[in-house]
Order: structure tokens, then sequence, then C-alpha cells
């Protein structure tokens, strides 16, 4: 057990490491691809032409927003690409208040089926959720109609930095299908009225490393969905929100087991909940084993441990 873990940390050392080498890279900066930070043409398509080039590039590369306010619609940002490659988001990127026309459970921005990515830069993705909380949906509803503010999806060997992630109207990050990602010194933040905006929700996923993170949500603060394995948060701030949850587990058949979660050093503040487990009522046979919490800081918690059914 103690060894998949000191894999999860000489992954997250070797990324850092790999990270220095695009100071060297090419960079391809939206600007030059018609990009404007005016906070309302749609940056979508400089985007996605300037990750093209870049993405086609043998050499590691880097895309660049810089500083700025850019309004941007829902894109999908993929591979594979033909090196390693950054994109520096050193902007405020607004998410539009209206999201009717976006394809559905595609999220607000989506990386997918990449290798050896990272995403950096102290930007903010704004998800400017605050008009829809309460509206939309109501506090027991799941809201699925409404976009997460980033989706990681069969993202491999990656890394995101020096990020956040600002209202969203859904989940701040869903990560699926991933393995090796980690995420230090990212930022989730939203207010404790905020409906349905769980920080990081993983699924099916493993090795992911979470460290150095910063939470603040009207939801979970991390929750950890069927069949992930090897999930690492280390020295994490929780608060407002709704702890730390594995679950909620069971709603179908045949879920894959959640193995090995291990959370060290976190500090919980004003949370409704510590640490939680979570299913469904009237679930199919399912496992959650080989669970690791120390360490860990309450001020003003709700329930420090709770395992109970919807």
């Amino acid at each position: 057990m103690g060894m998949k873990f000191y894999t999860v940390a000489i992954a997250l050392v070797l990324l850092l490491a790999s990270a220095a080498e695009f100071s060297e890279a090419a960079m391809y900066d939206v600007t030059k691809y018609g990009g404007k930070a005016d906070g309302s043409t749609d940056l979508s398509q400089a985007l996605l032409a300037a990750w093209k080039e870049a993405c086609a590039d043998p050499a590691s590369s880097s895309v660049l927003i810089p500083t700025g306010t850019y309004a941007l619609g829902q894109t999908i940002i993929q591979g594979p690409c033909k090196a390693p490659i950054n994109l520096i988001v050193q902007g405020t990127l607004k998410a539009p208040i209206n999201t009717s026309s976006f394809k559905p459970d595609a999220g607000w921005v989506a990386f997918q089926n990449l290798d050896q990515f990272t995403l950096s830069g102290n930007g903010v993705f704004d998800g400017q959720g605050t008009t829809l909380w309460g509206r939309k949906c109501v506090q027991s509803s799941y809201c699925a109609d409404l976009p997460i503010n980033l989706r990681f999806s069969f993202v491999t060997n990656s890394m995101v930095r020096d990020v956040t992630t600002k209202d969203s109207k859904q989940f701040h990050v869903n990560v699926l299908g991933c393995k090796n990602l980690v995420f230090n010194h990212f930022t989730v933040s939203a207010p404790a009225d905020s409906l349905n905006t769980d920080g990081i929700h993983i699924g099916r996923s493993s090795s992911i490393n979470i460290t150095n993170t910063h939470i603040k949500t009207g939801d979970d603060c991390i929750s950890i969905g069927d069949g992930s394995e090897q999930i690492s948060i280390n020295d994490v701030t929780c608060g407002p929100g709704h702890g730390i949850s594995i679950g909620s587990l069971g709603k179908y058949p045949n879920e894959a087991p959640v193995v090995g979660v291990r959370v060290k050093g976190a500090t919980l503040t004003n949370t409704m909940n510590r640490i939680r487990v979570k299913t469904w009522s009237a679930s199919p046979q399912g496992v959650a084993s080989d669970l690791h919490f120390e360490d860990v800081i309450m001020n003003n918690v709700g329930n420090p441990i709770l395992i109970d059914q919807e």
C-alpha cells in the first residue's frame, strides 16, 4: 500500500521537473490568433486555433492566455498531442451566463485524451454561477443541465497547478478516467450557499494527487466516486463546504470499488461534515476499502465522521 503512494509522490516530482522544460518551449499566444481581452469577444476560436498548432508541434509547446479578462464559450481542448504541452492561463476567463446552447455533458471547459499536459498560470476560470444558484435548481435536485467548470477526461501523467476555479454553475472539477493527475496549489472559490458545487469530483480514475489545495464551496470539497483507486489528498484546506466524501456510491449495479484513499494534513473549517462515506438507499452491494485519514484538523465541524445512506 505504502509503495503505491510513494509512486504517486515520485510522479509529482517528475511532473514538476518536466514543467521546467516549458520555459524553453515554443509559445503560442492566443492574442496572435485574434483573441481579445475585452471581456465580451468569445475567445474559444482563437484558443482552439492556437491549441491546434501547439498540439501538432513535435517539440514541447505552450499556449498562452495573457493577463486580462476574456469571455469564453464552451470549449473542448483535446489530444493526443505530439509532445508535452502546457496551457498557461494568466487572465480571467468568464463563462456565458446563458448556457442553453452548450452541448450536454461536455461542461464549460473540457480537457480530453491528453498526456503530459500542464495547466498553470495563476489564472481564473469564472463560471459566473451566482446568477443561477437556486433559480434553475432547488436544494434537493442534481442540476444536471448546468455545466461543470472544468472536466478532465482520460488525461494522464499531467498536472494542474496555480489555477483558480470560481463560482461554477455546478461541480467545479470533474475527473473521469484519468491516471497520474496532480492538482497542486489549486484553488476552488464559491460561497457556502452555492448549490451542488462539489470542488473536485473523482470517478473511475487512479493515482490522483491533490496537494496544497484550498477549497471553499457549497457542497463536498472533494468527492470520490466509484472506480477510484490510489487517491492521495495532502495539506488541503476545506471550508465552507460539506467536507471530504467517499460517494455517493451504489447508484448503479456492478460499480467498481473504491480502493486506497489517503487523506493527510487536511484542515476543515465551518463544514457540514469532516469525513463522510455515503451510499444511495437500497443500493446494490459495493466496496470501499483501504481508507486512511491522518492528522486532520477540525474547526466548527458538524459531523466529524459520518457513514450513511441518502
